[in-house]
């Protein structure tokens, strides 16, 4: 009895231990490339809603400085500028320009907790209205 005698025993249909082994593994791996897919998407969509907001935030400054004819004082002042129930921090610094009609203010708004993150910046310029 040689090995096309063993051979003829088996009818061929079905798979041996070893392909299904090289199966399930090709399909493990796939499958934790797609979680770490789904989860860094996650992420990503969650920072960017967090610079949206913050962009809206120093817009929102900006904006109100603006319509309200406000003369900003020189310096850097701090307040809270939270959106959407994600509390963020905007640094107002204003700064004088060689036109004594114009001050620079610069609007860099950060996420209050954890480490200070610069989410966005936006710069503008305030005037006299003279």
């Amino acid at each position: 009895m040689g090995w096309a005698a063993l051979k003829s025993g088996t009818d061929g249909r079905g798979f041996t231990l070893v392909e299904v082994l090289v199966a399930l593994t090709i399909v493990a791996v796939a499958l934790m490339a797609s979680l770490r897919a789904v989860g860094s998407l996650s992420g990503s969509a969650a920072d960017l809603r967090a610079r949206t907001l913050a962009q809206w935030s120093a817009d929102n400054r900006l904006t109100q400085i603006r319509v309200q004819r406000e003369w900003p004082n020189l310096g850097r002042v701090e307040t809270d500028c939270s959106q959407a129930e994600l509390r963020l921090v905007c640094e107002e610094q204003v700064f004088a320009t060689p036109n004594a009609q114009f001050r620079r203010v610069e609007i860099t708004v950060f996420a209050a907790e954890g480490t200070r993150v610069q989410l966005a910046k936006l710069i503008g310029f305030a005037t006299t209205g003279s």
